[in-house]
């Protein structure tokens, strides 16, 4: 959450709300909000807005029960409009779906930069209890050892039919690769590089 300086009186007390997923990156609904509906939204932690239609504040599910927890809130670079990052608890629009421009949603693949900022984090500010932090304490041949050991059980659980087991050890390469990453000081952004890079050549 960041302090935020929205000049209300140059858009006539209202100002457009573009919500986001907070983990897929989706562009959810668009709405508009004035200053109590957005201190309504941070002490609530419930995404907010004022309904032109019905004159007074709305918070999104209150009817339907769909409501979006709030993640972060930022105004854009003329304080004229707000970017709100948000957690939906099912279907956003009213027809059903997903989002307000029918899309589908169900991409988790955001998480990922989640986690890295914590892997780095992990790096950056070690603690005790952190098993990251202990990784990168070991070294790059332990954080190196963790990942093959991890792609061996991966490979022993792709031959039975545990769909439980396999994804559970499907995660824990990825993990662990990812601290490999950060251990050795590259971003995920450089191997997917690598890949646009061979896919253009194709």
């Amino acid at each position: 959450m960041i302090d935020m300086n929205i000049d209300f009186k140059k858009m006539d007390g209202l100002v457009p709300a573009i919500v986001q997923d907070a983990i897929s990156g989706k562009v959810l609904m668009q709405g508009y909000m004035n200053e109590e509906a957005v201190a309504k939204t941070k002490e609530s932690g419930m995404v907010t807005f004022f309904s032109r239609s019905k004159n007074r504040l709305w918070t999104k599910g209150e009817t339907s029960g769909n409501f979006m927890e709030l993640v972060s809130m930022a105004s854009d670079c003329d304080d004229d409009a707000i970017l709100i990052k948000a957690n939906p608890r099912g279907p956003v629009c009213h027809t059903g779906s997903d989002t307000c421009f029918d899309e589908v949603n169900s991409s988790k693949t955001g998480f990922i930069d989640q986690l890295r900022a914590i892997i780095k984090d992990r790096k950056n500010n070690p603690t005790d209890t952190s098993y990251t932090a202990s990784l990168f304490a070991k070294g790059i041949n332990k954080v190196a050892q963790k990942v093959g050991e991890e792609a061996i059980e991966i490979v022993i659980e792709a031959k039975d039919d545990n769909k439980e087991l396999f994804m559970g050890e499907a995660a824990d390469l990825f993990y662990h690769y990812l601290v490999l990453l950060e251990a050795k000081g590259y971003e995920l952004d450089e191997v997917m590089d690598v890949l646009i890079d061979r896919h253009k050549k194709k």
